[in-house]
């Protein structure tokens, strides 16, 4: 667990002299340390004075640039848990700092760098499961989708309150996806394939009896709120499908999946909608080539969260929700997508969207040369798929119904509306 010191007050205002004790310290604890420590995925520590004085200036321009923290969503469209946004006085600060020298002032008043009692963000998991084997990823090629079941044990139905995912290697983990199987499905597939786990392109290979959510690359982990859950059955197997990229040498992965529970049975069960298209096809050149979804949802919901996804040619999505009478509901909107720092957003109050409202997405891409995360030089047609040069338009949002019978009538709805049969049929086959 992350100490209480996280709590500590920053600066209101710029002062003329500022330090690193008592000004600056407390801004990179509260917004930076967490990803930037010993073993954690950004490239170099913050903890000590000497690791923020000799990148002084690169913290300024990386932080007035907006580039640090990551943090994607438009601040006035919709108000999300941990929000990783400098104030234009903490801002301020750093670069008055930075500008001076960057002054030690007394280290005895610096506060203590934060205890981690281990690399779980969210303190020790209730359930701890690893993959069964080390899997080799191949130094290049396709990218590779494989499944790895983990048994749980559970002798009784529990809800999911949270999931931490740990990548094993994170040079080759692009993403993961968590499903949930009772019929024991996914382990007659892993019994056929003399590798560990079982190879599946599209989806999981099965029918899932459930999901906890996934992990990509900028995810952070976060406690649904209290009354809240996922629905994991006695019996059940976690199914991981993991999505590896070459890295250019072989290279080994062992990930692990850390399970939060809730302390009692969950009141309301957590469902996802998925608003997704798979008719992409962006043509070479395109600078601004749009996807628009629409969903109309038959009962009213409770929207908790939402998590965005494209690749890398993505360059921005918009997801509302317009009522019947034409009111506009904000939930996200990314201006900048980085498909390095995806996330989801638990939004800070539950956002109730009425019955026979539309959920609407926007999705725009730019496969023009003027892209320089473009993949292909010269560029060329882009169709949707799970490689990494390919393109995705997704985006699950976390609801609540009324009442079991509510969310089932939701789902159904969805598969009607944005899934056509030839495409559930890929989904269910992994195909």
């Amino acid at each position: 667990m992350i100490s209480l010191i996280f709590c500590l007050a920053v600066p209101l205002a710029v002062p003329v002299a500022p330090n690193y004790a008592e000004h600056v310290a407390p801004i990179l604890i509260k917004h930076c340390v967490v990803c930037h420590r010993p073993e954690e995925v950004a490239p170099f520590s913050l903890l000590t004075y000497e690791d923020a004085r000799k990148r002084a200036n690169f913290i300024v321009q990386i932080t007035q640039e907006g580039r640090m923290p990551p943090w994607k969503p438009e601040p006035d469209y919709n108000q999300f848990h941990d929000a990783r946004v400098l104030s234009d006085d903490e801002k301020g600060v750093l670069a008055k700092w930075a500008k001076i020298g960057a002054p030690s002032g007394d280290l005895a008043k610096a506060p203590k760098p934060p205890a981690f009692e281990s690399n779980w963000q969210l303190g020790k998991p209730d359930l701890i499961l690893e993959m069964p084997a080390e899997f080799t990823v191949p130094a290049g090629g396709n990218d590779v989708y494989r499944c790895f079941v983990l048994p749980t044990g559970l002798k009784e139905d529990r809800t999911v309150a949270a999931i931490e995912f740990e990548p094993g290697n994170a040079r080759v983990v692009h993403h993961a996806l968590v499903f949930l199987d009772q019929r024991g499905l996914a382990r007659k597939l892993d019994a056929k394939d003399a590798e560990p786990g079982f190879a599946t392109f599209g989806g999981p290979g099965f029918l899932p009896t459930g999901g906890l959510g996934g992990w990509a690359p900028g995810s952070t982990p976060r406690r649904l709120p209290d009354g809240l859950g996922r629905m994991m059955a006695k019996g059940s197997d976690v199914v991981v499908q993991m999505h590896y990229h070459p890295s250019g040498k072989v290279e080994k992965d062992k990930s692990k999946l850390g399970i939060y529970f809730t302390p009692k049975p969950a009141e309301n069960i957590v469902g996802l909608l998925p608003m997704l298209s798979r008719e992409i096809r962006i043509p070479a050149g395109e600078k601004r080539y749009n996807r628009h979804v629409e969903f109309t949802v038959p009962e009213t919901v409770r929207v908790v969260a939402m998590t965005p996804h494209m690749h890398l040619l993505g360059k921005e999505m918009k997801v509302r929700a317009i009522t019947p009478e034409g009111r506009e509901i904000p939930l996200v909107w990314v201006k900048d997508w980085n498909f390095n720092w995806q996330d989801t957003y638990m939004c800070k109050e539950q956002v109730e969207v009425p019955a026979g409202s539309k959920f609407v997405m926007d999705a725009w891409y730019d496969n023009s040369a003027d892209n320089p995360l473009n993949p292909s030089t010269p560029p060329k047609e882009v169709v949707w798929g799970e490689q990494t040069t390919n393109e995705m338009c997704l985006c699950f949002i976390s609801i609540i119904g009324k009442n079991p019978k509510s969310m089932a009538e939701v789902r159904m709805a969805a598969l009607r509306q944005m899934v056509t049969p030839a495409m559930l049929l890929r989904i269910l086959s992994g195909n």
